[in-house]
């Protein structure tokens, strides 16, 4: 997993010995000393984990782009697409904003950021630091205040209106592909290309991270992984890349399935595990699937 945890560190008790100085300084309390233990543990802890990252960065950077590279990455954000807006044409749901009636409020932009699950208050954040005073600024008392729920409150009728409005903003529209990637995109291409996996791999654990969220809860992204990696090794571990995909898959699309039951698992069944069985690991064109229903084929 991306995310480290730190260490609990046991807080002892100190005893101080009396000195024969009178110039001594007065021993710390022994609060104060192991506050500064923890402290210490803590610093030693992030700085070990700062190492690892970049141990792992220089791996990474010596892989193949797989799907960062230009042409795949436009390939992935088409079938995405697909799946969040039934069209290939990505560039076109910058301004798309409705209730999908799932529970996560407004899904808004070209990767479904919604209110109801923090990703869309966090765009308007880092959004509004950069250009205060856009129309999308005002609602973000209200953003906040509806976040982790599908609640209206405060956002109805203007919030859809002035979304469409916003999003013809070109710095807008860069901030959504900017969130997109550092939310989404690049942390799962980082994290499948340690698991040792192909530009396929790279698709499905982004394509999954969008859909469950980048959240280590039960349905998140992290916690799938996790059931997986219980039940399959990655390649990076010596598994077989098809074997741990499949599994990585299965798990998916059961969390899909429960979590949403009246949904079909279109992203999965049809298009994922299509290019999978054909054994398309570079996921290159032509592409067919289908997705609830439409076909799609990119040449």
């Amino acid at each position: 997993m991306l995310l480290a945890a730190v260490p609990v560190i046991a807080t002892g008790v100190y005893f101080v010995m009396p000195t024969d100085s009178a110039d001594a300084p007065p021993a710390a309390p022994p609060s104060v000393t192991a506050q500064s233990a923890r402290e210490d543990a803590k610093d030693r802890a992030e700085q070990e984990h700062e190492r690892e990252r970049e141990k792992d960065d220089s791996v990474v950077a010596d892989m193949p782009p797989g799907l960062a590279a230009p042409a795949k990455k436009e390939l992935a954000q088409r079938l995405v697409a697909s799946a969040e807006h039934s069209t290939t044409d990505w560039r076109a749901t910058y301004g798309a904003v409705e209730d999908e009636g799932d529970g996560c409020g407004y899904t808004a932009g070209i990767i479904g950021f919604c209110t109801g699950t923090h990703d869309l208050l966090v765009l308007v954040e880092r959004y509004t630091e950069e250009h205060p005073d856009n129309g999308l600024a005002s609602y973000l008392p209200a953003l906040r205040k509806v976040d982790g729920s599908d609640s209206h409150e405060g956002l109805d009728p203007g919030f859809p209106a002035a979304w469409e409005a916003e999003a013809q903003v070109p710095a807008f529209r860069e901030a959504q592909e900017a969130e997109r990637d550092r939310v989404y995109f690049e942390p799962a291409v980082r994290l499948a290309k340690l698991d040792g996996l192909g530009t396929l791999g790279q698709f499905v654990y982004f394509d999954a991270m969008v859909f469950h969220g980048p959240d280590t809860d039960a349905d998140g992204f992290y916690a799938l992984r996790e059931r997986a990696l219980k039940q399959a090794k990655t390649p990076a571990a010596g598994g077989p890349e098809e074997t741990y995909l499949n599994t990585f898959l299965d798990v998916r699309r059961e969390a899909m399935l429960t979590r949403y039951p009246e949904h079909d698992a279109s992203r999965v069944d049809t298009a994922q595990r299509r290019f999978l069985k054909a054994g398309n690991l570079d996921l290159d064109t032509p592409l067919a699937w289908e997705m609830y229903g439409d076909h799609y084929r990119l040449p």
